[in-house]
């Protein structure tokens, strides 16, 4: 399968690879507003939107702010007959430390907070010289790629959803009280939503393609460009 904006040394040609289902097509160059699909599947294939650089940094910085928070801010409060208990994801993690439960704790964390905050730094590192009309740093490609092969693997969004199925038991026997850490899950949804209706793979292979370097992360020889 060829790489959005991949070169065809062959014929000199972009050409253009349908996500779903691979077909092939003669890259063109889009104005922001245009749309590009797939003519077997009707797929999209580009959407290029003005300042869609700076929105995605800017939804990126959001991510990161979020999940920092939501790593110490109360996540939610359980009382029942006077008592109560307030927690966070922090303490969740320390309370299992020492027990076999432990790797499940780590994964958790990693899945729900690690990766997401990472593959965000990844897009920063990717869109930041872009978005400045500069050169990108060295391996912005791999970096790129590395962000969008982890997406599937971001659990904040099931995280959420299994929470919410969680506490309509767990509401039947003690009142629960949502603290900001679960609020600000909430909003990252919000936000990976946003990211996700800014993101055009093609418009930023293209831009890390027009600074001189291929998509699997190597300068293009001089007569390539």
């Amino acid at each position: 399968m060829t790489q959005p904006g991949s070169y065809n040394l062959t014929t000199g040609e972009g050409l253009l690879a349908c996500p779903r289902c691979d077909t092939l097509h003669v890259e063109v160059e889009l104005h922001s507003g245009e749309t590009a699909k797939c003519t077997r599947c009707d797929g999209l294939l580009a959407k290029p939107q003005g300042g869609a650089f700076t929105q995605l940094i800017a939804l990126a910085f959001t991510s990161i702010i979020l999940l920092m928070g939501a790593i110490f801010f109360p996540f939610l409060e359980i009382s029942r007959m006077g008592f109560g208990n307030t927690t966070s994801l922090f303490g969740v993690a320390m309370a299992f430390a020492e027990g076999f439960l432990l790797p499940l704790v780590l994964v958790l964390l990693l899945l729900v907070i690690g990766l997401p905050i990472f593959r965000s730094a990844l897009l920063l590192y990717t869109l930041i010289p872009l978005a400045q009309g500069s050169a990108p740093y060295k391996h912005a490609a791999n970096a790129f790629r590395l962000s969008e092969k982890l997406r599937p693997w971001s659990m904040a969004e099931i995280f959420i959803i299994g929470t919410a199925v969680a506490l309509v038991k767990v509401a039947g026997l003690a009142t629960v009280h949502l603290g900001p850490a679960f609020w600000a899950f909430c909003i990252l949804v919000l936000v990976n939503l946003a990211s996700r209706g800014f993101m055009c793979q093609t418009t930023i292979w293209d831009a890390i393609e027009d600074a001189g370097v291929t998509t699997d992360g190597r300068e293009m020889v001089e007569g390539r460009n």
